[in-house]
C-alpha cells in the first residue's frame, strides 16, 4: 500500500510540474494536438494555409523586430534548420512575424540574415491560436507530416534548439 502512494504521489508531482510549465509558457496547445489552422499573408501577398502544408513536416517560428530572443535565435535556424532543409520538398518553415506591417518585417528580415520567408500576423490572431496572446513572443512549433504538434519551445535555448534539430532531422530521415 506505501508503494502505491509513494508512486500515485510522484505521478500527481510530475502532472503538478508539466500544468506549472504549461502556465509557465502559456501556451494553449501541447504535443500530440493537431495543430490548429490559419492562412497567413507573406510580405509579397502570397497566402499561405497551414492546412496545405498536410504531408510536410513544418516549423513555425514566432516572432517579432522589437524581440532581442528572436533577433539571438534566428540566425541559429537559419544557418542550422533553413538553409540545411530548404531545398527539401517535405519541408517548410514560416517566421510569424506578430503585430507588425509587411515593412518592418522585411527590414527584420534583411537585418537578421534570414531568407526564410516570415508570415504577417498584424492582429496576433495567429499567435492566439498556440498561445495566450498576452504571453511572450519566442516560439518554435513544430509540426509533423500529418498536422500533429511534436515540439513546442519558449525562448533561446541551446540544448532545446539542439533536441529541435534533431528532432526536424528525424521527422525528415537526415541521417
Amino acid at each position: 500500500m506505501k508503494k502505491i502512494q509513494v508512486i500515485l504521489f510522484a505521478l500527481s508531482f510530475a502532472v503538478s510540474l508539466f500544468s506549472q510549465e504549461e502556465y509557465k509558457h502559456q501556451y494553449k496547445v501541447k504535443a500530440g494536438d493537431i495543430a490548429p489552422d490559419f492562412e497567413m499573408s507573406l510580405p509579397n501577398g502570397e497566402k499561405v494555409k497551414l492546412s496545405s502544408l498536410r504531408g510536410k513536416v513544418v516549423m513555425l517560428q514566432f516572432t517579432a523586430s522589437w524581440c532581442g530572443v528572436c533577433r539571438k535565435e534566428m540566425p541559429h535556424i537559419e544557418s542550422d534548420i533553413w538553409l540545411k532543409h530548404k531545398d527539401n520538398s517535405k519541408f517548410a518553415l514560416f517566421g510569424v512575424d506578430r503585430d507588425e506591417p509587411a515593412e518592418t518585417v522585411l527590414k527584420f528580415a534583411e537585418s537578421t540574415g534570414v531568407t526564410y520567408p516570415i508570415g504577417l500576423d498584424p492582429d496576433g490572431d495567429i499567435f492566439g491560436l498556440y498561445a495566450d496572446k498576452k504571453a511572450g513572443i519566442t516560439r518554435n512549433i513544430i509540426i509533423d507530416k500529418d498536422g500533429k504538434i511534436v515540439m513546442l519551445t519558449r525562448l533561446y535555448d541551446v540544448e532545446e534548439f539542439n533536441r529541435m534539430v534533431k528532432i526536424i532531422d528525424s521527422l525528415l530521415e537526415v541521417q
